[in-house]
């Protein structure tokens, strides 16, 4: 699957207005390639450079396989929010800490075979153990962000 947004490209700069500092407001997200097997979408975005370990910034199931994006701050209907690492539902924007070297964001979809059951404010682990042997195809967009 490919994975493209119209805010920034692959491994480029992901604009301020999607920020935690400028509202939380999830970046636009478009795709293709969906198998037509596939029976639900579900979408992650972490940081592997935050000095805690990996980051939780959204994590969205329940997408429904037709569907072909996500407009900014606007997920599809019917789309379940997990819980990011910020403590919350839904997409919580970049915020490394200053001084450091910009951080990659990595989003990832997923086209699962069978539905993932996920409810409201689950979380990265939920996330994980529900798609395992459950994933026909990933498609990956790395964002960059420093303060």
């Amino acid at each position: 699957m490919t994975l493209r947004s119209s805010a920034f490209d692959d491994h480029a700069e992901i604009p301020k207005e999607y920020s935690h500092e400028a509202g939380d407001v999830s970046p636009p997200l478009r795709w293709s390639g969906v198998p037509d097997r596939a029976v639900e979408l579900v979408l992650r975005c972490e940081d592997p450079d935050a000095p805690v370990g990996t980051f939780v910034h959204w994590l969205l199931a329940g997408v429904p396989p037709e569907s072909e994006g996500v407009a900014a701050g606007d997920p599809p209907t019917g789309s379940v929010p997990g819980r990011n690492d910020y403590g919350r539902p839904g997409y919580g924007g970049p915020h490394p800490p200053p001084g450091d070297r910009p951080h990659r964001y990595v989003f990832r979809l997923l086209a699962l075979s069978e539905p993932s059951g996920m409810t409201t404010g689950f979380s990265a682990g939920d996330l994980d153990e529900a798609v395992e042997d459950r994933v026909l195809a990933a498609g990956t967009l790395v964002g960059v962000y420093g303060r």
